[in-house]
């Protein structure tokens, strides 16, 4: 016999078994994904979610494709939020301060309270990342931001209203566009896959079961 739970889906309770993670308890309790959910391997930060136990004042956050459910565990998801998202063309921007005084001069506002560090579904050091966005050592907040999904979960707690993921995003960008050393093979490969050199061989994986595509991606030849 499985062993079952009560959760709570924006207010209505279910019974599910507990080896369930949310985002399959949900589609257990007759719930249809659209939203909210993608690679379903805590890689594209698509299913953020906000959960408490009963009797327990904390609020709590997560992946729900990630996390398993509890007994009497009050779930909501969180499946987009409003980041603020500014435009610029990575060509006409240069990696100064100034930049992020333009563009995102919320970060200004932090107030150190630690909010997005403790509410990352990643375990990222969010608040250390925005501190060197601020000092514009976009270098160092690359590569402290490098594992974000942008689920968006630290900036619904930040009362300053950064947009973290964002910040981090032009951080990235600035630091492989002016900042990181050129990788000559592998501008030598896109030029390749551009210029058609592969288009063969593309097609003729595309034709193969799946079976032997992971085959092949698990003995593949890797760099050294």
């Amino acid at each position: 016999m499985e062993t079952m739970v009560h959760i709570f889906l924006m207010g209505k309770q279910y019974e599910v078994p507990s080896n369930l993670t949310i985002m399959k308890a949900m589609e257990y309790a007759g719930y249809q994904l659209i939203r909210g959910c993608g690679c379903r391997n805590g890689f594209c930060g698509a299913c953020a979610t906000i959960y408490r136990i009963k009797g327990d004042s904390e609020l709590k956050v997560c992946l729900a494709c990630q996390t398993k459910v509890e007994e009497n565990m009050y779930i909501a998801t969180l499946p987009f939020f409003p980041l603020v998202k500014q435009v610029y063309d990575i060509e006409k921007v240069s990696p100064t301060q100034q930049i992020m005084m333009q563009l995102y001069p919320e970060i200004y506002a932090c107030i150190g309270c630690n909010a997005c560090t403790k509410s990352c579904t990643q375990e990222l050091n969010v608040m250390q990342y925005i501190a060197y966005a601020q000092r514009g050592d976009f270098e160092k907040c690359a590569e402290e931001s490098f594992d974000c999904v942008m689920c968006g979960v630290c900036s619904s707690r930040c009362p300053a209203g950064i947009s973290h993921p964002q910040v981090a995003m032009l951080a990235r960008r600035l630091n492989g566009k002016y900042l990181a050393p050129k990788t000559q093979h592998l501008e030598d490969r896109v030029r390749e896959i551009q210029n058609g050199d592969f288009q063969e061989l593309l097609e003729s994986l595309m034709q193969k079961p799946l079976e032997e595509m992971q085959e092949l991606y698990n003995h593949r030849e890797i760099e050294q």
